[in-house]
């Protein structure tokens, strides 16, 4: 599969739903995690990750604590509030698309009465 062009506009959707799922989660845990439940179809690179991760912290929708592992400083991201409202919007949203695409790739064969 395209890594690029099918997947950028579901990016924030993806990561919503991963923390939503998750908890808190690093950013190379999340890339590790898409290729895991994706069978590596999906390959997010940190050129994309991250500043969509930047981006949804400044609207508002994670939250960052960092610790030290391993003598590094690490950042986990997890969801606020709004950010859990805006995991459950988009989601909706993503159903309703996927649902739209079926019927236009899949219609049902009307029968002749």
């Amino acid at each position: 599969m395209s890594n690029s062009k099918l997947y950028k506009g579901s990016l924030s959707t993806i990561i919503l739903k991963l923390l939503a799922d998750e908890g808190k989660m690093y950013g190379y845990e999340i890339t590790q995690k898409v290729k895991q439940l994706t069978q590596d179809e999906l390959q997010i690179k940190e050129g994309a990750l991250y500043p969509a991760l930047h981006k949804l912290e400044a609207d508002g929708l994670l939250d960052i604590e960092v610790k030290k592992v391993d003598n590094r400083l690490r950042k986990y991201y997890k969801l606020t509030e709004k950010g859990t409202q805006e995991s459950i919007g988009k989601l909706a949203e993503l159903e309703r698309y996927l649902s739209t695409m079926q019927a236009l790739l899949l219609p049902k064969t009307k029968l002749s009465s």
